[in-house]
């Protein structure tokens, strides 16, 4: 009995299977695979197994699959995402007619280079028959990939430029600006190469070579502008000379300009265009081989804020009409524009006081550290850095023994006696230096004892004795700072120079050298705690911080951290309790007397009173012999102390010494 339950199940199991209809596919289960597909990129498989077949004929595999995955690369087409409305309830048992087309609205969206694009499209699926088995297949074109794309059209994408930032002075007045040039050219139908080339190739600094490869190119006719040289706005003479000649005219060109040229040149630099070894640190960035970049200066210290970012259009130059439809668009974000702490013209007339005369100089303001002055001297053009500086041209500006090409604000000096004030402040501040103490001293050479072996202190003038702190800032008298430099001693000297910022790097926006004390930080002799107690032996100073170091004496003791940027927090506290307020008082005191009656009598002018002090810093290998002197002046204006000028001129040996940097001071401060 239970051998026949078991014959008769298995048979009603078997019929139910054969009786069971199998689950028709529809038009919607093949959408929903193809689009699966379509959002993984896989364009082969739904070419082959979804495409209806006329589609196949009329496009191909080229146009479907080696198209759109070259459009899929060359615009960035990325996080595809395809949807459609699916019905909550599929009823099973509805029956599909072979006979007709079913279309379904799918709404695309992707990203791109240029942005987002979001477009809609019907799909229509029919019914085929291969390999004996019916299915449904795509009718398929171009403007699945790319909204109303067609298989003749053409898909562009072009860059918008972003402009470059733009760099202003306090003021608002233009430093480094998107301004305009002189592209220099010839029209070949009015031009005598044979008689003319060569002396247009001098006047314009190129070569007759390059001048006949500009006239042979392909596009080239005789009525035809062919471009030959771009000059900057400076050099405007060297156009006035050049369409002497019969065939040489002139175009509007876009170039950076640099309104305050050689002034500001060594501060805020020039852009060029990108070399090789820009472009390969520089290419993730997005940057090609015909970008221009910061190469010097501020345009290269602040390349990331001022480039901006350029924008991108994606568009389908139709064939069946002359029209370009744009499909995706991302906008240009300028560079940002940069305000500075510089007043423009006072760096002009700072620079021109210089006379081109190797040496720097800073003005800052003591109370909110502000920078108005940066200057180098002497300096470049950057506007015919900008245009391209020939190679002859830059040899000549290397050459140059005055080193036209070398920052020196970023440099550091022994900075001579122009230190002595802040000698004495550490003094006072140790309790080591009496102000109305004196010392006698009756010869200009002076050594504590024998154990200096031929070592001597030297001074220049011999004030009346006793010698005291005024007297000895007056008369910049070294034998007496290198005396309360050793009452001082080795330990309190380095911390107190220390204290001043010595040995650390000067918090400034601008990468300027450290000062330092020594070589390594330390005095190892009393012979050099006396050489460095008035500027010298190893002894090295920024000329910024030299302002800064002024800015206690002001400032009854503080020391404010210099900035550069407008937006830039003003009045930090770099450094505090330096000096009392009233032993400030006292150096405030003597070295308005320097200026009256010491060594920088020739600021003491009627325009206005100034206080200060002089240096000279002698640079020579041996005791015995004669060197090179570079000459410093740092000044206030007595009555408001509303700056501090600092000014180096190297080689003053044969000027009158420190003299010839005072009257230069004296004449920015007048004015």
């Amino acid at each position: 009995m239970k051998k026949r339950v078991i014959i008769f199940l298995t048979f009603i199991l078997l019929l139910s299977a054969c009786t069971k209809k199998e689950k028709e596919v529809t038009p919607m289960d093949r959408l929903g695979e193809y689009v699966d597909l379509w959002s993984k990129a896989e364009f082969t498989k739904m070419y082959d197994e979804f495409i209806e077949e006329r589609s196949k004929e009329a496009f191909g595999r080229e146009q479907f699959i080696d198209r759109t995955e070259l459009l899929y690369k060359d615009l960035g087409i990325k996080d595809v995402v395809i949807e459609f409305d699916k019905p909550d309830v599929v009823d099973e048992d509805e029956i599909y007619n072979k006979e007709e087309n079913y279309t379904y609205p799918v709404q695309i969206k992707m990203e791109t280079i240029a942005g987002p694009i979001e477009f809609e499209k019907d799909v229509v699926l029919k019914s085929e028959v291969r390999e004996e088995k019916d299915n449904w297949y795509i009718e398929w074109d171009p403007s699945f990939i790319l909204p109303d794309l067609m298989k003749q059209d053409k898909v562009g994408v072009s860059t918008i430029h972003a402009n470059r930032g733009e760099i202003f002075d306090r003021n608002d007045k233009a430093i480094a600006v998107n301004g305009s040039g002189i592209e220099v050219g010839v029209v070949p139908g009015q031009f005598d190469v044979d008689a003319d080339t060569k002396k247009l190739a001098s006047i314009l600094g190129t070569t007759p070579e390059f001048i006949d490869k500009q006239l042979n190119q392909s596009w080239v006719k005789p009525d035809l502008f062919v471009p030959i040289k771009n000059l900057a706005f400076t050099q405007e003479a060297i156009f006035d000379e050049a369409k002497q000649i019969t065939g040489v005219g002139s175009k509007k060109a876009d170039l950076r300009e640099y309104p305050y040229s050689h002034a500001l040149s060594h501060l805020i630099g020039y852009i060029g265009r990108i070399n090789a070894d820009e472009l390969e640190k520089l290419a993730e960035d997005g940057y090609v081989d015909t970008d221009l970049v910061g190469k010097r200066g501020l345009e290269q210290l602040l390349e990331k804020r001022l480039r901006g970012e350029d924008g991108v259009r994606i568009y389908i130059k139709k064939t069946d009409h002359d029209a370009e439809i744009t499909i995706a668009e991302k906008s240009a974000v300028d560079g940002e524009n940069i305000k500075l702490t510089i007043d423009a013209d006072l760096q002009k007339a700072t620079f021109e006081a210089m006379n081109h005369e190797p040496g720097t100089a800073t003005v800052i303001d003591p109370k909110t550290g502000e920078t108005l002055v940066l200057a180098s001297s002497p300096a470049f053009d950057p506007n015919e850095f900008a245009i391209g500086v020939s190679g002859s041209r830059y040899n000549e500006l290397t050459e140059n023994p005055d080193e036209p090409l070398l920052n020196r604000f970023a440099a550091s000096y022994a900075p001579g006696s122009a230190i002595k004030p802040v000698t004495a402040a550490i003094g006072l501040t140790a309790g080591t230096l009496n102000p109305k103490k004196g010392h006698t001293i009756n010869d200009n050479k002076w050594q504590k004892d024998s154990s200096w072996g031929n070592f001597k202190v030297s001074r220049l003038y011999s004030p009346p004795n006793p010698v005291d702190l005024q007297k000895a800032l007056v008369y910049s008298d070294n034998i007496y700072f290198a005396m309360e430099a050793l009452a001082l001693g080795r330990d309190k000297f380095v911390e107190g120079f220390t204290k001043f910022g010595f040995e650390e790097e000067i918090p400034f926006s601008y990468p300027l050298r450290k000062s330092q004390i020594s070589n390594d930080g330390k005095i190892a002799s009393e012979g050099q705690l006396a050489d460095t107690s008035f500027g010298q032996g190893q002894m090295l100073m920024n000329i910024v911080h030299l302002a800064s170091s002024y800015g206690p004496i002001i400032n009854d003791g503080k020391m404010v951290k210099p900035i550069l940027f407008e937006d830039e927090q003003k009045g930090q506290v770099w450094k505090e309790g330096l000096i009392s307020p009233e032993n400030a008082a006292i150096l405030r005191k003597d070295l308005r007397e320097v200026v009256v009656s010491g060594s920088a009598k020739d600021a003491n002018i009627p325009a206005i009173k100034i206080s200060g002090k002089t240096g000279t810093a002698e640079l020579k290998s041996s005791q015995s012999e004669s060197g090179k002197e570079n000459g410093f002046f740092v000044a206030y204006p007595t009555e408001d102390m509303s700056y501090i000028i600092a000014m180096m001129i190297e080689g003053v040996e044969d000027q009158g010494g420190s003299n010839h940097v005072v009257k230069k001071v004296a004449n920015v401060m007048s004015k």
